[in-house]
């Protein structure tokens, strides 16, 4: 049989380093029954080949990685036990730990060739040169080792492998680079390797338990193997990042075997929680939060699975949520808690909260970061930066449903290390109805494998679906018939105990004059409006009211939070105040007007704005005015969509009946009925397409960049992160960083300059007002956060 013959064939599972000698390749002989294409080529004699192998990789001692500052290198051997040894251990939690260790010692088997050895050393010399790929030929071993992509399963071995570095990539594209790359001499040089190390009897005994498990799995669906090639993949990622960090930075890894522990959180929640049930005074309000916080310490002792938490807007949603996730993650040995929020408005609110019942340093707080640039080609220049991407190795997160999902649906090693974390964990979906509708498909796909027991084929996780205004996910035919319990079954009752406001609906539209003059006859109102450009367009009608301020994403947050405390001061004190406001201020923020006007929006948005009227229940009835701006703008999509329900609805019915939870759920019906649910993710999914499912999911549409404005510290904490592009000063600069679309940039480049050295961060020029924040009047994004 020729050469290239046997090298295209397939050799049975467990059979890829079958009669391959332990020998050093310098010392092998010509009886030697290994692959035979990888075997001395003709004309050559067998120590005269094995001695190059030997030259190649340096004897069976090749290095992972460059020396540390301490002038040690890394050992691969080293690298690859360890590695394997964490993976094992995070896909333990899911039931795939022979897949986690496999996966492991293949990744980085592709720097055991002459290239790459070659490259560390220049490297090590401080000179720079061309990076050299590593990861195709570990894939490689395992693509050949399963039957060159004829077994079922092989993707869970090839992909992660593959793409370690450069991101989780398609099937079809994988196979056909994989196949090349047998024929490749850098394939050789790493069989070669393989051939004589110690490894290779684990490693054919690991991928015959490993392809059971991932049979076991995904049980012939492809969107089960979907999803554990990307559990399976986040668990790789964040061991090799947890090892290099070891190697490079021993001082850092230490630091994260520190930390609170989730009995010791409970302690001080439960400690503070008796103490506030003590002092507060006794209310209808206080009441029914008691009822709620009482029901989710019931409900912790139910088994894991999905949940829904219905309190209406006031009724201690926050604190219960958290109660019921702590306590249940004790009761049944769940390994954290994790918290996502849709807005940029409460997130900080939220995570401060819970560092005041906790401690400051209880909350890891996770909002979008600067992640360096990609690719195989920077690693070692890009290293350590990558080494401070957040893996969620904390009892408590609380982050973003964006970063959240965004994460799940990634194909990006930054964004995926973490993800494996989710299993066996509780996920709180804060405000859980601002779900895109046309994502519902791919999200309640993924909300449904992860709240499965791991013996089902899941990954044990609880996930809790927490608003005031449950949507009715159930017509999306991936979640029904599934059983999701109530945390608290007498939610009703507390419906109708706290209806602590009237609502009135304007007949006619108003115009901005006409709006303009009826807040100005009232000394403490809210009005929300659908869009950043109607919000200018009243503040504009109002002149120079020096009562009025202005609350949306055209300020930073800094800016933000000022006027919030502003707002609160003059509503504490009985003086006048008029807030203007988008969607930004709805949904948690702790507001407590007398009367709330809101521009007639999806009918879940109302309901949040009527929760900033009244909160607290001091007047015996709030009053929130429903209308129609004769000027104003909704945004495109599924938002105008669900303003057209709502409008229709509000027309058929009193507005009294917006007491009724059972409003809301007719109401999400005809949006879910209406919008499409998927995007054609599923199809992608199915096909293990994982670029291009993170291109398609996208809780945010329009791409928008950072842009610094000249107000407070802005300028300065921007100055800061240049001399020191840490994560902790691009953490101190967001306060001062306001959205932008691409296509805005391109439109005002006169006011924009880019930042040297960093892609898509920018400084504002033109002007900034106190009050209106950018002046300029764009189009309104979304009040989620990237």
């Amino acid at each position: 049989m020729g050469r290239k013959e046997v090298l295209r064939g397939d050799p049975p599972l467990g059979t890829l380093a079958q009669g391959l000698g332990t020998e050093c390749p310098n010392r092998f002989s010509s009886s030697t029954t290994a692959f035979a294409a990888l075997r001395e080529p003709p004309g050559v004699s067998a120590r005269t080949w094995g001695s190059r192998i030997a030259l190649i990789i340096g004897c069976m001692d090749p290095k992972a990685h460059t020396p540390n500052p301490q002038g040690a290198w890394h050992a691969l051997k080293d690298h690859l036990e360890a590695v394997s040894r964490l993976a094992g251990g995070f896909a333990q939690h899911f039931g795939t730990p022979s897949l986690g260790q496999a996966l492991a010692l293949l990744h980085d088997l592709g720097k055991a060739t002459r290239d790459f050895q070659a490259y560390l050393k220049v490297a090590a010399e401080g000179k720079r040169t061309n990076s050299v790929p590593h990861a195709v030929w570990g894939a490689a071993l395992a693509y050949v080792a399963l039957g060159s992509g004829q077994h079922e399963g092989w993707e869970a071995f090839g992909l992660p492998v593959m793409g370690h570095h450069a991101g989780l990539p398609k099937r079809g594209e994988a196979a056909s680079k994989l196949a090349q790359a047998l024929k490749e001499e850098p394939f050789k040089e790493v069989a070669a390797f393989l051939r004589s190390s110690e490894l290779r009897t684990r490693l054919e005994g690991l991928l015959n338990e490993a392809l059971k498990e991932v049979r076991s799995k995904t049980a012939g669906d492809p969107l089960r193997l979907d999803f554990l090639v990307r559990m399976a993949f986040s668990a790789l990622v964040d061991a090799d990042y947890l090892d290099t960090e070891a190697h490079f930075d021993p001082s850092v890894a230490r630091l994260r075997q520190e930390g609170y522990s989730l009995e010791k959180l409970w302690a001080r929640f439960h400690r503070d929680q008796e103490a506030l049930l003590q002092r507060v005074r006794p209310s209808l309000v206080n009441s029914v939060r008691r009822e709620v916080y009482e029901a989710c310490l019931q409900a912790a002792e139910l088994s894991p699975g999905l949940f829904r938490l219905t309190v209406p807007t006031g009724g201690g949603k926050t604190r219960s949520g958290l109660a019921f996730a702590l306590r249940h993650a004790l009761k049944h040995g769940l390994r954290r808690v994790v918290v996502a929020i849709p807005y940029t408005s409460i997130i900080d609110q939220t995570a401060q909260v819970y560092r005041e019942i906790l401690g400051e340093e209880a909350v890891l707080e996770h909002h979008s970061a600067y992640e360096p640039p990609l690719g195989e080609e920077q690693e070692e220049n890009v290293l350590r930066q990558r080494l401070a991407t957040e893996n969620w190795d904390a009892p408590l997160v609380v982050t973003t449903t964006v970063q959240l999902f965004e994460s799940l649906f990634s194909n990006r090693p930054s964004k995926m290390r973490k993800v494996h974390r989710l299993a066996r964990s509780v996920i709180l979906l804060d405000e859980v109805q601002t779900l895109p509708p046309e994502l519902l498909k791919p999200t309640l796909e993924a909300l449904r494998l992860l709240a499965t027991p791991v013996e089902e084929g899941g990954y044990g996780a609880t996930v809790v679906l927490s608003t005031a205004t449950q949507p009715t996910f159930e017509v999306v035919p991936t979640f029904q018939g599934l059983p999701v319990r109530e945390i608290v079954p007498d939610y009703p009752r507390h419906f109708a105990r706290l209806q602590r406001v009237v609502y009135e609906r304007r007949p006619k539209p108003l115009s901005w004059e006409e709006l303009a003059r009826e807040l100005q006859a009232r000394p403490q109102v809210m009005v929300v409006l659908n869009t950043r450009k109607d919000a200018l367009a009243l503040l504009e009608a109002l002149g120079e009211d020096p009562h009025a301020y202005h609350l949306s994403t055209l300020l930073c947050p800094a800016h933000r939070r000022e006027v919030l405390e502003e707002v609160r001061r003059r509503l504490r004190e009985g003086a006048p105040v008029r807030l203007i406001s988008t969607q930004v201020v709805e949904a948690g923020v702790d507001l407590d007007f007398p009367e709330v006007w809101r521009a007639i929006g999806p009918l879940d948005r109302v309901v949040q704005a009527a929760g900033r009227c009244n909160r607290e229940g001091r007047l015996d009835k709030g009053k929130v005015v429903l209308f129609w701006p004769e000027e104003g703008t909704t945004p495109r999509g599924p938002y105008r969509v669900g303003v057209e329900k709502a409008r229709l609805l509000l027309e058929e019915h009193p507005p009294e009946r917006l007491h009724d939870p059972g409003l809301y759920q007719a109401y999400f019906k005809e949006l879910f009925t209406t919008v499409k649910t998927d995007k054609g993710i599923q199809e992608h999914r199915k096909d293990l397409d994982y670029p291009e499912v993170a291109r398609r999911y996208r809780l945010i549409q329009e791409d928008t960049v950072s842009v610094v404005v000249p107000y407070g510290e802005g300028l300065a904490r921007l100055e800061a992160f240049q001399k020191a592009p840490s994560l902790q000063n691009w953490r101190r600069l967001q306060a001062y960083v306001v959205g932008l679309f691409r296509n805005q940039v391109r439109e005002r480049r006169g006011f924009l300059e880019a930042v040297p050295g960093f892609q898509d961060l920018y400084v504002w020029r033109g002007s900034y007002d106190p009050r209106r924040g950018l002046v300029e009047e764009y189009a309104d994004p979304s009040d989620l956060i990237v």
